[in-house]
C-alpha cells in the first residue's frame, strides 16, 4: 500500500494532530487515513470470527473492530489473536466496550492485552453515580496496558447528563441555539470534557483518538468540522448506520469525502447494512475506493470504463470492465508482497470509438472495444502507446496477460522476491 498523503488540488491542509500508535499501525499526525472495519460475528465463536477478521485485512482494513460484550467474547479475544498470528496476520483488534467493560477488562487481563485499542462510549460506560469511577476504571486499565482508547460518542447514546446540562445553558441564552444546533453541541461536548477526564485519570493525549458519530450528513459534517476546531486529537470518522446498499455508500461518501478535502480525519469506517447474505468486506473496499478516488491514497488499480450508451449495444465492455476490476482486486494481495508501486496503476476499459482511445491512452492500460457498427478490433495502448489489436473471443484472457506482462516489467520487485514466484 502507499503511504501517500498527497493532498488533491485545491484541497486545505491535513488538520493537524497528535500521533497515536495502535499495535504497527500510526494514527493521526502525518499518517495516511487509515481504513477500518468491524466484525459482526459472535465474538465469543473464535473461528468464525478469526475468519472474518482475516478475510476483513486481506481486504485492506488495516485495523479491525470486535465487540466485547460479555465473559465468553473477552475470553475469546486472546484465542482470536493467537488464530490470526497462526495466519501470519498482525492485524490490529479494537475492543469495542459498553456498559460493562470495565469490569470485563479487569476480570480478563489477557483480553485485555490482546487487543490493540478499547473503545468506550461515555454514554454507555455507567449512569449516575456508577459513570466516573468505571470511566475511571477503563482509562487506568488502558494505561497499565498501555493501549490507546478511542473515546466514540454517538448521538443514539448520548451522555443524558450532557445533553441535559447544554439545554439547560442554551435556555438561558438571549438567542437559544435550535435543538439540532443544541444536539451537536452536546455531542461535542461530551467527547471533548471526556477525553480531558481521561488525561486527568492518566492516559496521556497521544493515546486518545476522538469520534462523534450521527446518521445525517450535515449534522456529520457539523459537528467533525466544530470538532477539529477544538482539540487535536486524531478523528475516527464514520456515519453511523448508514444503511444499506446505495443508500448507505452515497451517504457515507458525501459526509466523509467533505470532511476529507478539508483535511479532517484520521481513520475511516463506512458502517454499511450488509445485503442478506452479502459480504462484510464491502465496506473495507468503499473506504478504499473513496480515499483513492479522492487522490489521498492508493491501494489497488483503478479501472475507468465508459458507462454505455446507443453506440455499445454490446454489454462484452462491461463484462471485461467488470471481470478486470475482479481480477486486480484478486491479485493485488500478491502484487503487494511482490511490487512497489503496483497500486498506482490504471486501467481502461472503453466501449467504442468515440472517447475509447483518448481515454485508454491516458491510463497506464488501456483498451477500446468496438462499438456497434464499428470494425471488430481492439486496439490496446501501454502508456499512451498503442502495442497490439486484440480480435476474436479471447480478448479478456490476452488483456489480462498484458496487465500481468506490464506489473512484471514495470514496477520494482521487493528484495528477496523469487522472480519466478507464480501469482494465484
Amino acid at each position: 500500500m502507499s503511504d501517500s498523503s498527497v493532498r488533491p488540488f485545491g484541497a486545505r491542509p491535513r488538520h493537524r494532530t497528535r500521533l497515536v500508535r495502535i499495535g504497527r499501525v500510526a494514527v493521526g499526525a502525518d499518517a495516511p487515513v487509515v481504513v477500518q472495519s468491524m466484525t459482526n460475528t459472535d465474538t465469543a465463536d473464535v473461528l468464525g470470527t478469526a475468519m472474518q477478521i482475516a478475510e476483513l485485512a486481506r481486504a485492506g482494513s488495516e485495523i479491525v473492530r470486535i465487540t466485547v460484550n460479555n465473559e465468553a467474547a473477552a475470553q475469546a479475544v486472546p484465542h482470536i489473536r493467537d488464530r490470526l498470528l497462526a495466519l501470519n496476520m498482525d492485524v490490529p483488534l479494537i475492543g469495542d466496550f459498553h456498559y460493562n467493560g470495565h469490569k470485563l477488562l479487569t476480570d480478563f487481563p489477557a483480553c485485555a492485552e490482546a487487543l490493540a485499542k478499547f473503545r468506550i462510549n461515555p454514554g454507555n460506560v455507567g449512569a449516575g453515580a456508577k459513570r466516573d469511577p468505571q470511566f475511571a476504571a477503563i482509562v487506568e486499565l488502558a494505561c497499565r496496558y498501555d493501549k490507546p482508547v478511542r473515546i466514540g460518542v454517538n448521538w443514539g447514546s448520548l451522555d443524558q447528563s450532557v445533553l441535559a446540562r447544554i439545554m439547560d445553558e442554551n435556555a438561558g441564552r438571549a438567542e437559544p441555539l435550535d435543538a439540532g444546533a443544541v444536539m451537536r453541541e452536546a455531542l461535542v461536548v461530551s467527547a471533548l470534557e471526556s477525553a480531558a477526564k481521561a488525561e486527568e485519570y492518566g492516559l496521556p493525549g497521544d493515546r486518545i483518538i476522538l469520534s462523534a458519530k450521527v446518521s445525517s450528513v450535515q449534522d456529520l459534517i457539523s459537528v467533525y468540522r466544530d470538532l477539529a476546531a477544538r482539540c487535536d486529537y486524531p478523528l475516527h470518522l464514520g456515519l453511523t448506520e448508514a444503511g444499506m446498499g446505495s443508500k448507505g455508500i452515497v451517504a457515507s461518501t458525501a459526509a466523509l469525502s467533505v470532511l476529507l478535502q478539508e483535511g479532517i480525519g484520521d481513520t475511516i469506517r463506512i458502517s454499511l447494512t450488509p445485503e442478506p447474505n452479502g459480504n462484510r468486506t464491502q465496506e473495507v473496499i468503499v473506504a478504499q475506493e473513496i480515499l483513492q478516488t479522492m487522490g489521498l491514497r492508493a491501494f489497488t488499480p483503478m479501472v475507468t470504463a465508459c458507462p454505455g450508451c446507443g453506440r455499445t449495444t454490446s454489454t462484452f465492455f462491461q463484462e471485461l470492465a467488470d471481470g478486470i476490476q475482479r481480477y486486480v482486486r484478486e491479485q493485488m494481495p500478491v502484487w503487494r508482497e511482490q511490487y512497489d508501486g503496483v497500486e498506482n496503476m490504471t486501467l481502461a476499459v472503453m466501449g467504442c470509438v468515440v472517447n475509447g482511445p483518448g481515454e485508454s491512452k491516458h491510463a497506464n492500460i488501456g483498451i477500446s472495444l468496438p462499438g456497434t457498427g464499428e470494425s471488430p478490433a481492439a486496439p490496446v495502448f501501454v502508456d499512451g502507446e498503442k502495442v497490439a489489436t486484440l480480435r476474436g473471443a479471447n480478448i479478456a484472457e490476452e488483456f489480462r496477460a498484458i496487465v500481468d506482462n506490464y506489473v512484471a516489467t514495470r514496477y520494482t520487485r521487493k528484495a528477496g522476491q523469487d522472480p519466478r514466484a507464480s501469482r494465484t
